[in-house]
């Protein structure tokens, strides 16, 4: 099935404001969860509507919250989440990094103990539609461990996702956007639900064996994913739990942990405070243009640069509907019964 996207927000926003989320909130969440889809990542979109109301029902996300700042100076801001969701707490966050990075061309922010943050890349797209330059890291405080390190078969930290945006004058800004894990957690239930195998080598059974099956991640006991590019992705996952973690505050992934709740640390910049903004606009335009017309390996797939794939996929579910399997529609169903609507 397919649905349109305005329809898909005003499902979403009831379901939310349902729990007791303010307009504002409901709104935010709604379309963040849709945009998503939109870009082609189901796996961060309204798949995740009945987990997200889970963790609301177990305590682990409270509607309504703002993030408080428990240090800050010039260039750094570093907050507590308050189990607020991370649409919310996350658009506060990279807001003041983005306020703090136009007056001093550097900023550090960084939050602990916040709702899931969605699609990282979002917040990449925020920081770089306000001219700035952004790195992100994102690391989970233990619930989520699900990814073993290169060389194991036990989980010992999340799939903890990188974002780097880059803005571009005059064009969409190029947005790198990736789980350090071989797989997204929600790509595999994306395909748990669709009922289709996972690529080889991304995932392990709970004996450590390779398993194309997303069922087995979920088994009892689970299995785990498997490290991006292998020793590289675990040494990145690995640093993206101390910068999220460790130094921006919420910890990093550790055992007995129950309630799933993300770290971020994001850095920004303002390269007009500090450089040539022409010489800066001209380099990056060049060199995306050269990068863009290498010769391609296959003639009917072009080169394409980080969040090309994201624009051609919003472009044809903003004119086609947003694809939506019946498993994932069905769950979102069930979840809004329980809350008196009906769909």
């Amino acid at each position: 099935m397919k649905i349109i996207v305005t329809e898909l927000e005003g499902v979403s926003k009831e379901i939310f404001s349902a729990i007791g989320c303010n307009d504002t909130e409901a709104e935010n969440i709604s379309r963040l969860l849709v945009r998503a889809n939109l870009t082609g990542h189901d796996s961060h979109g309204v798949i995740r509507i009945p987990q997200y109301i889970d963790s609301w029902r177990q305590g682990d996300v409270v509607p309504n919250q703002t993030a408080t700042v428990i240090f800050e100076n010039d260039t750094i801001s570093l907050f507590e989440g308050n189990k607020g969701f991370g649409q919310t707490i996350g658009d506060q966050v990279i807001s003041q990094g983005i306020q703090k990075a136009v007056t001093s061309g550097l900023a550090m922010v960084g939050v602990g103990n916040v709702g899931h943050l969605g699609r990282i890349g979002d917040w990449s797209e925020k920081a770089a539609m306000a001219g700035q330059v952004s790195l992100h890291f994102v690391n989970t405080s233990g619930a989520g461990m699900m990814v073993a390190p290169f060389g194991g078969i036990n989980a010992r930290y999340a799939t903890n996702p990188i974002s780097i945006g880059m803005p571009v004058n005059n064009g969409s800004p190029i947005i790198f956007d990736a789980a350090t894990s071989a797989l997204a957690e929600g790509k595999v239930r994306v395909a748990r639900n669709k009922g289709v195998e996972l690529p080889a080598n991304s995932l392990l059974d709970a004996t450590g064996k390779p398993t194309c099956n997303p069922a087995d991640l979920y088994a009892k006991p689970p299995g785990t994913l498997m490290p991006m590019g292998g020793h590289k992705g675990s040494g990145l996952a690995i640093m993206t739990d101390f910068l999220a973690g460790a130094i921006a505050g919420g910890g990093c992934a550790r055992p007995g942990v129950t309630a799933l709740t993300n770290g971020m640390l994001s850095i920004l910049m303002d390269p007009s405070v500090f450089a040539d903004q022409e010489r800066v606009d001209s380099e990056i335009s060049r060199f995306a243009d050269w990068v863009s017309q290498s010769t391609p390996a296959d003639p009917n797939h072009p080169v394409q640069l980080p969040g090309d794939p994201e624009q051609e996929s919003e472009n044809d579910r903003r004119k086609n509907g947003i694809p939506l399997d019946d498993v994932t529609w069905q769950q979102i169903v069930f979840t809004a019964k329980n809350l008196d609507i009906h769909l």
